[in-house]
């Protein structure tokens, strides 16, 4: 990551080359290993075909990438005025989904635009974590401190949330809710308004558990029992384990792995695909994609301490926290360690929306880079 000292430049307009370079090309290299990562794993999947996954997703990926870097160059001010429109949009889209969307594999998710498909839950994740961050950053401290500030975040969030959880969409719903905590105590919200909040939280999970479907509460029985049923609903989870261990230190091989081309694995393009990557490459090439995943993180850190305001350096740290999340989901579900929620694989698992929008949302956390030194009015939305 380039260091330069901005001293004086709050207020200057850098040109296009200017930003270009400012760019975190490292952050930017690493996305690019993960996805080829994935392109591989989709190959695999195919049987060593590039069709149906593999070509279809380098070429989201590489208009993907463009937007990336065009949105990096977007002066992070605009994404402050453009947070309240762009939730508005995200949530407008969402109640959509539930009136008129496409439904799939038992849930409704996709809205049909005619020309593309999408899934407003991916644009609702940012748009989220812009629209709190510019909220947190246009009150002063004292604010934050007073609980009355807190209820027009708390309703932002939970109102996307809702509409998400009826999809039923339970991972992403986690990882909204997960996401918007972890600005909230960036912002300043003290420790015991969570507790109050999680306490609040456990005494609504027997109206949780009636609210979810049927096949949602046997993920969680069979999460915490998978061998009660090992030809039914511990099925896939079992196999999953199987194929895990099976792939030792150095694993089985591209394309050799029993598991996943023997069709043991469920959807192994998309929920499953660290299991088959595991099973193929081993312990040492699960590690390599964590450890991607971890320089990431640690470029995504600095950028939120380097930023000069408020707004971005919660915008990183909610878009890094989506990210990171996503990953560490995906991971523990295939390895038994939470239910099975459906979260993709960020950059690997084969999708359409959820490629174009992560890129979009590194386009923005790479643009809180090259903006950094911009000094944000702080305006009250209250």
């Amino acid at each position: 990551m380039p260091v330069h000292s901005a001293l004086g430049q709050s207020n200057k307009r850098l040109s296009l080359g200017e930003k270009l370079r400012q760019i975190t090309w490292g952050l930017a290299l690493t996305i690019l290993a993960v996805s080829s990562i994935g392109f591989v794993m989709l190959y695999s999947a195919a049987g060593g075909d590039w069709d149906p996954w593999a070509s279809r997703q380098i070429s989201r990926f590489a208009m993907g990438f463009a937007i990336m870097i065009a949105v990096a160059t977007v002066d992070i001010r605009f994404w402050m005025k453009a947070a309240y429109p762009f939730y508005a949009l995200s949530v407008v889209l969402l109640v959509a989904v539930d009136l008129m969307g496409e439904v799939g594999m038992g849930a409704q998710r996709w809205l049909d635009l005619g020309f593309v498909q999408i899934q407003p839950a991916e644009l609702a994740k940012i748009s989220i974590v812009l629209v709190i961050a510019r909220y947190f950053h246009g009150i002063n401290h004292e604010q934050i401190g007073n609980p009355l500030y807190l209820v027009w975040p708390i309703l932002l969030t939970l109102v996307p949330a809702f509409l998400i959880f009826k999809q039923p969409k339970l991972g992403t719903t986690l990882v909204v809710l997960t996401t918007t905590a972890i600005v909230f105590f960036m912002a300043g919200v003290r420790m015991w308004k969570f507790i109050l909040v999680a306490s609040a939280a456990a005494g609504a999970v027997p109206i949780a558990w009636s609210l979810l479907r049927d096949y949602q509460r046997q993920r969680v029985l069979t999460f915490l029992n998978p061998e009660s049923d090992p030809l039914g609903a511990g099925y896939h989870i079992i196999q999953s384990k199987i194929a895990l261990g099976s792939g030792g230190i150095w694993g089985k091989g591209l394309g050799g792995g029993t598991q996943s081309h023997l069709q043991f694995l469920p959807e192994k393009q998309t929920d499953f695909i660290f299991t088959m990557l595991s099973e193929e490459f081993g312990f040492v090439g699960g590690l390599v994609l964590i450890g991607l995943y971890t320089i990431i993180v640690l470029y995504g850190l600095a950028i939120a301490l380097r930023a000069r305001s408020q707004f971005g350096r919660l915008v990183a740290v909610g878009l890094l926290s989506g990210i990171y999340l996503n990953a560490l989901i995906n991971m523990a579900m295939v390895m038994g360690l939470v239910p099975v929620v459906g979260e993709p694989l960020p950059l690997v698992s084969y999708g359409g929306t959820s490629m174009l929008t992560l890129l979009f949302g590194f386009g923005i956390l790479i643009g809180v880079y090259v903006h950094r030194d911009v000094a944000v009015p702080r305006r009250s939305d209250t």
